[in-house]
């Protein structure tokens, strides 16, 4: 399978400050990957380096084959929108219309028409004057109708109700079913938009501690809740990831296979046992001492 985006052992440093440490994954071509993780784990600076913004300390970022920094044809295939777009105090929406299709060959006209409508953003009113909300809406315009190939979006649907949400992802599938291209995600809302993935890439403080097909990932975890007493019997042994605890009850999240045996036991002892979402991953990962790295080798150990 060919990929688009490689980044190789990439380190950035702002000073004494890590940002990243030792990066590396891939991003199939015509694929939507998740990149999840908490705020500071590195995902905006990994959008950066992908976007040619920013160059690594160490290691080395591909894009379409080349350093994207300062690769005007890498570039003119890519479409970086973040959280904190800024735009002329002047501008309208009208003006945006009118600008982005000269920066994306790509672009679609109908698509921006649908989305303009459905989010309903006002035409009249300066977008400096804009919401949360709306800003949010004017950047998912510009990134699903540039039909850009290599398209990242960062929280793009901050300050969004959930049925502009649900439009978003019902858009975003549709569009890349018709035009594939690939797609790389940032978000927290982990639990409703993990459907729409075929890969993630979950980082932890400036590291990537899982990078897998979506089915993989949910071999990695298995999450165990009941009485606090049979969950520390069941669980005596495996590596757990984290853990909550509620008066008597109590629910973990270790690595290991939904199919090993030792499950079937608990579930024996009237515990629940399920395989770890993506959700369940990313929290109990996010929520370890220190960074926790799994793989389908070392869930099965």
């Amino acid at each position: 399978m060919t990929n688009t985006i490689t980044i190789t052992a990439a380190s950035r440093n702002y000073g004494r400050v890590t940002a990243l440490d030792n990066v590396s994954f891939s991003v199939p071509k015509d694929s939507i990957c998740g990149l999840l993780g908490r705020n500071g784990a590195g995902k905006t600076t990994v959008m950066s380096l992908i976007s040619g913004q920013d160059r690594p300390t160490s290691g080395s970022v591909e894009v379409l084959g080349h350093n994207p920094f300062e690769h005007d044809a890498t570039l003119s295939q890519l479409s970086f929108i973040r959280d904190n777009q800024r735009y002329p105090d002047d501008y309208k929406l009208l003006h945006v219309l009118r600008i982005a299709p000269e920066f994306a060959p790509h672009w679609s006209g109908d698509v921006a028409a649908e989305l303009v409508e459905s989010f309903r953003i006002p035409a009249k009113t300066p977008i400096r004057k804009f919401s949360r909300g709306q800003l949010s809406a004017v950047a998912i315009v510009i990134g699903l109708a540039s039909r850009a190939p290599i398209t990242l979006l960062d929280e793009p649907y901050l300050g969004l109700d959930v049925t502009a949400r649900a439009l978003f992802y019902s858009v975003l599938l549709r569009d890349y079913a018709e035009n594939p291209r690939t797609i790389l995600l940032s978000t927290h809302l982990v639990e409703e938009s993990e459907s729409l993935f075929e890969r993630i890439v979950i980082m932890d403080r400036g590291r990537v501690v899982v990078d897998s097909d979506v089915d993989d990932a949910r071999n990695l975890a298995v999450v165990v809740s009941g009485h606090a007493d049979a969950v520390d019997v069941a669980t005596r042994g495996q590596r757990v990831l984290h853990g909550t605890r509620v008066g008597g009850l109590k629910t973990v999240t270790v690595s290991g296979s939904i199919s090993d045996p030792v499950f079937d036991e608990a579930r024996e002892h009237g515990l629940q046992v399920s395989a770890a979402s993506v959700h369940d991953l990313v929290a109990a990962l996010g929520a370890a001492e220190s960074p926790v790295s799994l793989s389908q080798e070392e869930a099965r150990a």
